[in-house]
């Protein structure tokens, strides 16, 4: 178990608006809380640059180590998760979001290979940072993309808090 925040963000104006089923945002948190995640806060934004911004702010401040987006990746006029993303984040950390891309085309979905998400570190206000993840809408998307996150957590949790990398196991 892990006492670490995390927050689940979808970007949606179908589903904000009530009229589809967010499936990505809860699929995201079942597959956080089977990982041992117990401090999980879900939070549903219409797509745009503004409204992507502000809730990864409150996520942040609000003291999230990992804030994971679903949604607004691809490339449709609408799709401005990575805009709004850019404009909190420190500094990109392209190798995970091209590992992330990689599952999904491995995966057989090849239109994975689309996704403009984002990863990055960002600060809270108290200068608290955490990994900001941008997966793609799709529940399978977000099942591919924690599959490469999870993975890396345990490291990316002790780099975030200045710790150094682990020795090499003897030979």
């Amino acid at each position: 178990m892990t006492s670490d925040q995390v927050a689940v963000i979808t970007v949606s104006d179908r589903c904000a608006r009530g009229e589809a089923e967010d499936r990505s945002g809860p699929t995201a948190a079942r597959i956080l809380r089977q990982a041992g995640f117990t401090d999980l806060v879900t939070h549903l934004v219409p797509d745009g640059v503004e409204p992507v911004r502000d809730v990864l702010r409150t996520a942040l401040d609000a003291g999230a180590r990992l804030v994971l987006t679903t949604g607004g990746t691809g490339i449709t006029p609408r799709d401005l998760t990575p805009e709004g993303t850019r404009e909190v984040l420190d500094y990109e950390v392209p190798g995970v979001a091209d590992a992330v891309r990689q599952r999904g085309t491995a995966a057989g979905i090849p239109t994975a290979a689309l996704s403009r998400g984002l990863v990055g570190v960002a600060r809270g206000a108290d200068g608290t940072r955490a990994l900001v993840v941008n997966l793609p809408g799709s529940s399978g998307g977000v099942k591919d993309g924690l599959d490469v996150v999870l993975g890396l957590w345990p490291h990316v949790r002790s780099q975030l808090d200045g710790g150094d990398h682990p020795a090499p196991a003897p030979a």
